[in-house]
């Protein structure tokens, strides 16, 4: 199987969730969703853990972002080089670490 990856959609260089099911030795969703819920940027792939998921061999992307006032969000579509995703506060598993409000 080859790789896959849009270059036109900035990858998730990191991922520091490790109770998620698509985080095992990095991200292995084909793409994330950044939304926006309770004043957090949340990963809406997030999975708690308990089946693995995602793909053996991909460079995980973020295919959409709801948070319009961030300011790499472009017509709903993440303008980053890249994203990392970690561990949020509360009931927020997993966090957008790179969004930054305008």
């Amino acid at each position: 199987m080859t790789t896959l990856e849009n270059p036109a959609m900035p990858a998730v260089h990191d991922c520091t969730v490790s109770d998620c099911s698509y985080n095992h030795d990095g991200c292995h969703a084909f793409a994330i969703t950044v939304r926006g819920d309770n004043g957090a940027a949340d990963c809406g792939t997030f999975i708690p853990l308990g089946t693995k998921g995602g793909l053996d061999k991909v460079i995980a992307q973020v295919g959409a972002c709801s948070r319009t006032d961030c300011t790499h969000n472009a017509s709903l579509e993440c303008t980053a080089q890249s994203v990392r995703v970690g561990q949020g506060e509360g009931s927020h598993h997993a966090n957008c670490l790179t969004y930054q409000p305008r």
